[in-house]
């Protein structure tokens, strides 16, 4: 049997066409075997990515292992300096405590040696001070009884020589400096010139005798053993020269032939006895009828109703103070006199006259207008309902306010502004004037005193009562003496404070101007 190898070759058929399939065939084959080595690529590559991620996760699990391991490690760290520092710190605390205590100790120790010494040193005071004062008594009790001789001897004498008659009071030499008193008791002649006497007290004797009168019980003290006082108009008379001319201590000492200490102690016990007797009397607010009467007077000058009095503001210089001083520093004069300044102020209200109705004195010289006038006792009355109806004037450092008419301050102001404004100045330079007086009359107030801080509320407060006490008597002032202000005036912050105000002060203007009550002066 015959085998062949491929037995459907025998069969007689075309397979011709099987010849071109090789090619084709040969063209798969080799793209499958690109795809399956392009396969095997990727898979290979894919086995790396693998292993790199794989090896990229242990790096970083190391790295997170590291970083762990060094906080744990920084962290010990940490705690075991945390220890030493707490040890540290108490060991100091310990020794800080120790070293309180006995500094505590030795200031306990020598408080208690201090006050034992100064027991002591009271004790050995009052020792000395029981001898002096024994000594004392027993020394005046010998005088006493040297005078009692020498006055019967004197008595005796005279008796039989009436030529040596007086001549037992020299004694008194012994406890008084001999000073000059020609100046005083030729001022005090009731022969001396009434016009001199006026250069000398800004007053007529009239007046000066009509305060002395009033101050007589206050200010009058009795004669001692030892010396006479010092008698009540030479006592006025000091405090005020010493206010008109302010002059220094040591020539007062000089004019009136008394120590510098006693002027210095007269100045103020007069000053407190006319504030005490005279300021109810001679300075107070008007009453009801007073405050019609100056309703209408100052209508007359201005036209506007209902103002009360006229408000001005003024600094009196002194001398730097020991304490605060920043609050009594003055910019404003500092810049202008180009030296430093220091003052306290001065707030008054007038009537038509120049009379003062209120004033507040002391507040230091670096608070502006509106600021003392929030402090004054002005303030407080109005806050209580007591100044309806009524209008005070001030200037434009002053705001706004229910019972304050203040000027316009804006830029570009119409006619009717305008025309107001003028009428306020009117009113104001009532005021202006009024202190002008002041400071011209009392030259104390133009000048740094020597009287100190606490003092001197009161030394200016006497200087408003004489003032007003000047004006209801009619005294004529020198013009020559008239003092130029030259405060100047800080525009508030707040300038407007009431609207209801602000619509009043449109109402009287435009009557002011409408009804030809309105100056025309600013036109010019």
């Amino acid at each position: 049997m015959e085998i062949t190898r491929f037995p459907f070759l025998n069969q007689e058929e075309d397979y011709s066409h099987l010849l071109d399939l090789p090619p084709e065939m040969e063209s798969r084959s080799t793209f499958i075997n690109n795809n399956n080595s392009s396969n095997n690529n990727n898979n290979n590559n894919n086995h790396l990515k693998k292993r790199r991620r794989s090896d990229d996760v242990l790096n970083k699990s190391a790295a997170w292992s590291d970083i762990l391991t060094s906080l744990i490690l920084l962290d010990e760290e940490e705690k075991r300096e945390q220890q030493q520092y707490s040890i540290h710190s108490h060991q100091d605390k310990l020794l800080v405590d120790d070293n309180h205590k006995r500094k505590e100790q030795a200031m306990n120790d020598y408080f208690h040696q201090l006050q034992d010494h100064y027991t002591d040193l009271d004790v050995m005071d009052q020792l000395r001070t029981n001898k002096r004062s024994r000594r004392t008594a027993s020394a005046v009790a010998t005088v006493a009884a040297s005078a009692s001789a020498s006055a019967s001897a004197s008595e005796d004498a005279s008796a039989d020589n009436p030529t040596t008659a007086g001549g037992s009071a020299q004694h008194r030499r012994l406890w008084v400096k001999d000073r000059s008193k020609d100046w005083w008791d030729e001022r005090n002649h009731p022969d001396f010139p009434e016009e001199e006497f006026w250069r000398d007290f800004r007053m007529s004797k009239a007046t000066f005798e009509m305060i002395c009168e009033e101050l007589e019980s206050t200010v009058m003290k009795k004669n001692t053993m030892l010396r006479d006082a010092i008698p009540v108009r030479q006592r006025v008379a000091v405090c005020v020269w010493r206010l008109a001319t302010g002059e220094p201590l040591r020539v007062v000492s000089k004019r009136f032939g008394l120590g510098i200490s006693t002027c210095h102690k007269l100045v103020l016990e007069v000053c407190s006895a006319i504030k005490t007797v005279l300021m109810p009397k001679f300075l107070q607010w008007p009453d009801e009828l007073k405050m019609k009467q100056i309703k209408e007077e100052f209508q007359g000058i201005s036209g506007i109703p209902n103002v009360g009095g006229s408000m001005y503001t003024t600094h009196i210089p002194i001398i730097a103070p020991k304490i605060s001083v920043a609050s009594y520093f003055n910019k404003r004069h500092t810049e202008r006199n180009q030296k430093t300044s220091y003052s306290i102020t001065v707030q008054g209200v007038v009537d038509t006259k120049g009379v003062f109705t209120d004033v507040c004195i002391g507040w230091p010289g670096s608070m502006p207008d509106d600021q003392v006038l929030e402090r004054s006792a002005l303030f407080q009355r109005a806050d209580r309902g007591l100044l309806k109806d009524v209008w005070i004037v001030g200037n434009s450092g002053y705001p706004l306010m229910d019972w304050v008419m203040v000027p316009y301050t804006q830029k570009n102001l119409t006619w009717t502004q305008h025309a107001f404004n003028e009428k306020i100045g009117d009113i104001q330079a009532v005021a202006k004037d009024a202190f002008a007086r002041l400071k011209g009359r009392w030259a104390c107030l133009q000048k740094r005193t020597e009287v100190k801080l606490q003092d001197l509320p009161v030394v200016l407060g006497a200087c408003c009562v004489l003032h007003n006490i000047c004006e209801m008597r009619s005294e004529v002032m020198d013009p020559q003496l008239k003092f130029d202000l030259f405060d100047d005036e800080m525009i508030p912050d707040n300038s407007v404070r009431s609207m209801a105000s602000a619509q009043a002060r449109d109402h009287i203007a435009h009557n002011l101007l409408h009804h030809g009550l309105a100056g025309t002066s600013f036109l010019h």
